[in-house]
């Protein structure tokens, strides 16, 4: 069965191509995607690569966690399931906290 890797710590140069092929060595890999900004399209320096097997994905951890590629040092775990990670707070919106509107400062008194 397929397994998933989380690759952190990559170069914003590293292509896809790059690391199919540098995982490659540890065994078949069935998939190879590196997360990009969608707004830029640059790199975000992390991917994920999908090993075809437990025993290939166990020898690619071995074989890239803590080493180098491209000039950077890797971090290979194998991915959670997106149901197992934590909700991220904050984000999306825009929150002015007490803004009442208007203009001015406080009350003026004309007697």
């Amino acid at each position: 069965m397929a397994k998933k890797l989380y690759v952190g710590g990559l170069s914003y140069s590293t292509s896809q191509e790059a690391l199919h092929d540098a995982f490659a060595q540890a065994g078949e890999v069935t998939s190879a995607t590196v997360i990009t900004d969608k707004m830029t399209g640059r790199s975000r320096g992390f991917g994920f690569v999908e090993m075809a097997n437990d025993q290939e994905a166990d020898a690619a951890i071995e074989m890239f966690d803590g080493k180098e590629l491209d000039g950077r040092t890797l971090h290979v775990s194998e991915a959670r399931p997106l149901e197992d990670r934590p909700r991220q707070s904050g984000g999306g919106g825009f929150h002015r906290g007490g803004d009442r509107g208007g203009f001015g400062g406080g009350h003026r008194d004309y007697r």
